[in-house]
């Protein structure tokens, strides 16, 4: 039977990683992971968001995404109704993100810079982020967990060709297809394995680190703002690099 890793990942990103149109007001691609020990994770992470779910809705069905939150949409629309309720639902929120034990790997890549830099040779930013994440992830595994076993790396589905495009570039990523980077690493202490899954399967881990990526992309793109969801998860921030 195969061995698997003591710890699980799970990967969401922040804004589009086009090249050829740019949104001058947001040129930020943020790619977060977020890591935790499987233990913890049974024993606190998910027990944590069944029991915030179950306070404010009565019931474990709901997803909790940032964009929807921040436009006080849908399941979050009784965010509008009232001031005080919207207050304590992200004191509650960021109780959960602060207490709960994860750590993350963040990446962000600025594509105007990237672009001027690097020109029409400019690599994907998707596949930038994705490298600098994983050869940092291959750090955290080899000072935390036993070589040779199996680590699932869980992406939140966007669409069959875009998930074939991402599995590739990961495949060809831990095989060192790509010859950019000051370092080259060798990936084979662990066996990598993405997995793929719809938003409403409900995954306690995607909820996590979607309510990660677009605070890490707005300390980038906007340093001097007030960003209180970035100051709850920083601390939780094993690397965080930016690029270039």
């Amino acid at each position: 039977m195969q061995e698997f890793s003591d710890h699980i990942v799970y990967v969401d990103e922040s804004g589009d990683h086009s090249l050829t149109s740019i949104d001058p007001q947001s040129p930020i691609f943020a790619l977060s992971f977020c890591v935790v020990a499987k233990s913890e994770y049974i024993a606190s992470v998910v027990p944590a968001l069944q029991a915030f779910k179950f306070k404010d809705w009565g019931h474990d069905r709901v997803v909790l995404h940032e964009h929807e939150i921040r436009k006080e949409k849908n399941d979050f629309g009784f965010l509008r109704t009232n001031a005080k309720l919207r207050h304590d639902f992200m004191e509650d929120l960021s109780e959960l993100m602060t207490s709960v034990p994860f750590e993350i790997i963040g990446c962000v890549i600025d594509k105007q810079k990237h672009l001027k830099k690097y020109g029409e040779g400019a690599w994907n930013p998707y596949e930038v982020a994705l490298k600098m994440a994983l050869e940092r992830l291959l750090l955290f595994l080899r000072e935390k967990c036993t070589k040779g076993r199996k680590v699932h790396d869980v992406f939140e589905c966007r669409g069959p060709r875009e998930d074939a495009d991402l599995e590739l570039a990961f495949h060809r990523t831990i095989a060192g297809h790509y010859n950019w980077g000051w370092i080259k690493r060798d990936f084979s202490d662990f066996e990598f394995s993405p997995r793929f899954v719809k938003k409403g399967a409900n995954s306690t881990g995607l909820q996590l680190a979607d309510l990660t990526a677009r605070p890490l992309g707005l300390s980038v793109l906007r340093p001097g703002q007030d960003n209180r969801a970035f100051d709850v998860i920083a601390p939780k921030l094993r690397y965080f690099k930016t690029f270039p």
